[in-house]
């Protein structure tokens, strides 16, 4: 059984409380899911996810009586990534796909809101290109104006549900200004005319993720999001608050391989008695729960100081990310290493969470990306 002590800390309320119990249990009747085809299992796990309401947390309606609040998004991150790696790929990626409409979408585009919670449409978030995976303000990708229309041109890849969303937010050169002032943020469908899925990419932990190719793909200027120019701006507040949960996610990773481990040292004999005996197998111990309880305090520090009002999160999302996806990772390889020869079997929990937890490394700016936004960040408050 996991560590829920973290519950009583005062980064929460008694609704989150409540919330983190009902997910839990959520989570244990429903997962894991069946991963033979990870599409169909994708699908079905976003129409469950909104059909049961946890959707509805995740890109709300600015409007709406439940406001976006992260610390929500990071408990039903956590939770899910600990039963089941792939549904909460499923969650985020429809909460970072929807993000940009919920934030700053007008009240037409935010009709795809009413769709994404309740999981009968799914969201992606297109930003990433081949030469501009960490450099934003590098991107090639053009949106040309064209009367009352864009015509948009170029490549993204690495597109989460890429392959299978119904919905894009694509980010695009329109070329107000040089650099990161010149892109701007569109709301496309994913049968549009001349979009299409050049390449779906296969990796360690499989994911639906796709290369898009657009080839004058023809929106109507209203899907764009926000102003001409914001683009830049658009990305990095959503991903100011979901960069978050991705500490969350490794996180929730981690706490399942000390939960294994744990179990697995009370049981697995040696030299006359249980593994947990020996000293240096309490030395890993002891590293792994220092290592989940410090990710745990940055991760929901961060989230509640964006649900408390602060504009932006910047440094504290960073920080959260980075040590806990490096950390989740020093955890897990522990867990391998304890579990001897299962820990590389092929379908053992602590191998999944192996493959699983190594992209978070990567995605949403890698951990090197982050401690440059961390040092500017000190830098410039210096």
């Amino acid at each position: 059984m996991a560590d829920k002590t973290f519950l009583s800390w005062p980064f929460f309320t008694d609704r989150h409380r409540a919330l983190a119990e009902a997910i839990d249990g959520w989570s244990a009747a429903n997962l894991p899911a069946h991963h033979a085809d990870v599409d169909a299992a994708c699908r079905d796990l976003v129409a469950i996810l909104g059909r049961d309401g946890w959707l509805a947390h995740s890109a709300p309606d600015p409007d709406a009586p439940s406001p976006l609040d992260v610390r929500t998004l990071c408990l039903i991150r956590e939770t899910l990534a600990r039963h089941d790696g792939l549904a909460d790929f499923a969650f985020a990626m429809q909460g970072l796909g929807a993000g940009p409409i919920s934030l700053f979408g007008n009240p037409e585009q935010r009709r795809w809101l009413t769709r994404t919670r309740a999981g009968q449409a799914i969201a992606a978030f297109a930003l990433t290109e081949q030469k501009s995976g960490s450099d934003v303000a590098d991107i090639a990708m053009t949106a040309i104006r064209d009367g009352d229309a864009y015509l948009l041109y170029g490549e993204k890849t690495w597109i989460s549900n890429g392959g299978i969303a119904d919905i894009y937010v694509v980010f695009a050169r329109t070329g107000e200004a040089a650099g990161a002032k010149g892109l701007s943020a569109f709301v496309v469908p994913a049968d549009l005319p001349g979009l299409s899925i050049a390449e779906r990419i296969d990796v360690i932990a499989p994911h639906p993720l796709a290369r898009l190719r657009f080839d004058r793909a023809r929106v109507p200027a209203s899907a764009m999001i926000g102003r001409p120019g914001e683009g830049f701006k658009i990305a990095m507040a959503t991903l100011d608050i979901f960069r978050s949960t991705v500490g969350a996610a490794a996180l929730g990773l981690a706490r399942r391989a000390l939960d294994e481990t744990v179990k697995r040292v009370r049981e697995r004999k040696l030299f006359g008695g249980p593994l947990a005996d020996l000293q240096m197998v309490q030395g890993y111990i002891a590293e792994m729960a220092l290592d989940v309880d410090a990710a745990a305090l940055l991760v929901y520090r961060a989230a509640w100081t964006k649900d408390n009002g602060a504009p932006r999160v910047t440094r504290e999302a960073s920080m959260a990310k980075l040590f806990a996806t490096e950390r989740a990772q020093s955890v897990i390889d522990k867990a391998v290493q304890l579990h001897g020869g299962d820990g590389v079997r092929h379908g053992h929990v602590v191998e999944k969470l192996y493959r699983e937890i190594r992209a978070l490394r990567i995605y949403e700016g890698a951990s090197e990306v982050q401690k440059v936004v961390i040092a500017r960040q000190m830098l410039a408050g210096a």
